[in-house]
């Protein structure tokens, strides 16, 4: 199958979405959420479909599962990105040079922005979301896990685009063969970039394979250190909050690390975490503390690989440090430079480990359920980018955007 005509039209309806009104973009906007809550009753019923082709206890069930519930908060997430200001043609620098030129820099598009992604039908309208209020085409390429779920999404979205008469190609859902990831990662000339949002492998693989830039949504392997000072109370909700609330995202707490000297407290700080029925990789110390105080049939004993691993499900690893510089060094070899979090009273710990951690969200005494376009105001996002080239961290509009130089004079030539 040629998936050319795809590209063509993308790169056509590069040029006609900047010259939609802001006004009309907002509306638009608007008119997708009312749509998408109107249409719930037809999306969960493709979201249906998709659910019976998986496991139930596949780590990426959850987020392919769509409700009523969280059709209405996708449809509020873009809302609130119609109500924040465009970052289109903002000026981010301007200058006047001795020789009389004028020379500013303002936003623009990235252009035709491609995204490859897994099991997150709400991927599909986020995307569309901040591509559209960005001047940006969005291409994408979802997986065959929730193919029918994606499909009604982006009827929806193209229904409405063509009710204001708007290009409907400004969004496009390629087939959800491999063979349409294959095409998009050899469309030079015509993505502008890729963004891949899923697991470590198909971040890896569109890396590694494609011809197009790629801005890297990493896998997120999160640590929260419970220090010699950290509160019992705070930290035992903390915990629980980053670790239990949706086990399957990337922002979802995967090792606890604790300081020796509190290692009579870990029954108490981990008793929420029995009542969810987490299980628990414990190293030699903290197993010797949770013994006989935490639940047996939770309760294993931690190998290496533990230490490392993002689990997307109840399952947490637990390892005890000597001092906040073991524990510092602990998170610097196995992060994935998602985000960290330390629960601590020491203001001199708490400045040191923002300063010196190196990720694109570090917390103190706050959840890691946190790292989300929207919760930091964003309206929403495109992923978390984890590299630190162009865009770190949660992804929203000003992320979506390049700049261009203007240069105006009255006749200049250069010597």
């Amino acid at each position: 199958m040629s998936y050319q005509a795809y590209f063509d039209r993308a790169v056509a309806a590069s040029r006609s979405i900047v010259q939609i009104p802001t006004q009309q973009v907002d509306q638009i906007l608007r008119d997708v959420a009312d749509a998408l809550e109107a249409n719930t009753a037809s999306i969960l019923a493709a979201n249906e479909k998709d659910l019976a082709r998986m496991d139930a206890h596949d780590p990426k069930y959850d987020r392919l599962t769509l409700t009523a519930g969280r059709i209405a908060d996708i449809a509020k997430d873009t809302r609130n990105v119609a109500g924040l200001p465009s970052p289109l043609g903002q000026e981010i620098d301007h200058r006047e040079l001795p020789n009389g030129l004028n020379i500013s820099r303002i936003r623009v598009p990235l252009g035709v922005t491609g995204i490859i992604y897994e099991a997150r039908p709400n991927v599909t309208i986020d995307v569309f979301a901040l591509c559209f209020k960005t001047g940006n085409v969005a291409i994408l390429k979802g997986g065959s896990d929730a193919a029918d779920s994606n499909t009604a999404i982006i009827a929806v979205i193209q229904g409405v685009l063509a009710r204001h008469g708007v290009d409907t190609n400004i969004v496009q859902l390629l087939p959800p063969e491999r063979e349409a990831t294959a095409a998009l990662l050899a469309a030079t000339g015509y993505v502008d970039v890729l963004i891949p949002r899923g697991s470590q492998q198909l971040i890896n693989y569109v890396r590694d394979n494609s011809k197009v830039p790629v801005i890297e949504t990493g896998a997120g392997i999160v640590h929260t250190y419970f220090d010699e000072t950290g509160d019992l109370a705070k930290g035992s909700n903390i915990i629980l909050n980053a670790k239990t609330r949706r086990v399957s995202v990337c922002n979802a707490l995967d090792c606890l690390l604790i300081h020796q000297s509190r290692l009579g407290d870990l029954p108490t700080l981990l008793q929420p975490l029995a009542e969810k029925s987490v299980l628990l990789y414990a190293d030699k110390e903290s197993l010797a503390s949770l013994e006989g105080h935490y639940p047996a049939e939770l309760l294993k004993a931690a190998n290496p690989e533990h230490f490392g691993t993002e689990f997307l499900s109840l399952t947490l690893a637990v390892k005890t440090v000597p001092s906040f510089p073991a524990a510092l060094e602990h998170i610097a070899q196995h992060s994935s430079k998602h985000s960290e979090a330390i629960i601590t009273e020491d203001k001199a710990h708490q400045a040191t480990f923002l300063h010196q951690v190196d990720a694109a969200a570090v917390y103190v005494n706050v959840s890691t359920a946190f790292t989300d376009g929207a919760q930091f105001g964003l309206g929403a996002e495109i992923g978390i980018s984890t590299q630190k080239l162009h865009a770190r961290g949660p992804m929203g509009l000003a992320e979506l955007t390049s700049y261009k130089w203007l240069i105006q004079g009255d006749g200049q030539v250069r010597s």
